[in-house]
């Protein structure tokens, strides 16, 4: 069974452009090169031809995961949002106990395509160990290079 995938509208948004840039765009992009590589002659031959060939089944693969994620996507609405529980959607403050550093990050699904360095997904170790906790409390994360301590200051939208 498919789990729902809870994620920002936001998120939600980038992923559907994300969707629309590659079956518009990229599609008619990757068929032009598809026809140039064809002129090159032999096929069994052809680089050019094989490298677009492979660049179109990524794009394509790329577009049957976003349309299948899609079918299971609900939107979190920011006003039900608690504002002292760690949820996607979420801002937080956090304070790193071992580097003795404020931070502040937004929750977002690991779907997500965000760029941006102030996001931390559901599905990372900071992201994991954090939700569902409330605002004080202390939580311990194990990462890459060993645990550490956050204390949650702040939970916003």
């Amino acid at each position: 069974m498919v789990q729902e995938i809870l994620m920002t509208a936001e998120g939600y948004g980038e992923l559907q452009q994300e969707l629309q840039e590659l079956k518009t765009v990229r599609r008619s992009e990757i068929a032009e090169k598809i026809k140039v590589a064809r002129g090159f002659g032999d096929l069994s031959e052809n680089s050019e031809y094989d490298e677009a060939k492979n660049e179109q089944a990524r794009m394509e693969a790329r577009i049957l995961q976003i349309e299948e994620q899609l079918k299971y996507v609900r939107i979190v609405d920011k006003d039900s949002l608690p504002r002292d529980m760690v949820s996607i959607g979420s801002r937080i403050k956090i304070w790193d106990c071992k580097y003795e550093e404020e931070l502040e990050y937004r929750i977002v699904s690991s779907i997500e395509n965000s760029q941006q360095l102030d996001t931390i997904t559901d599905q990372s170790p900071v992201g994991r160990a954090l939700l569902g906790h409330r605002v004080g409390e202390t939580v311990e994360v194990e990462g890459p290079r060993g645990k550490f301590d956050i204390k949650i200051l702040e939970v916003g939208v």
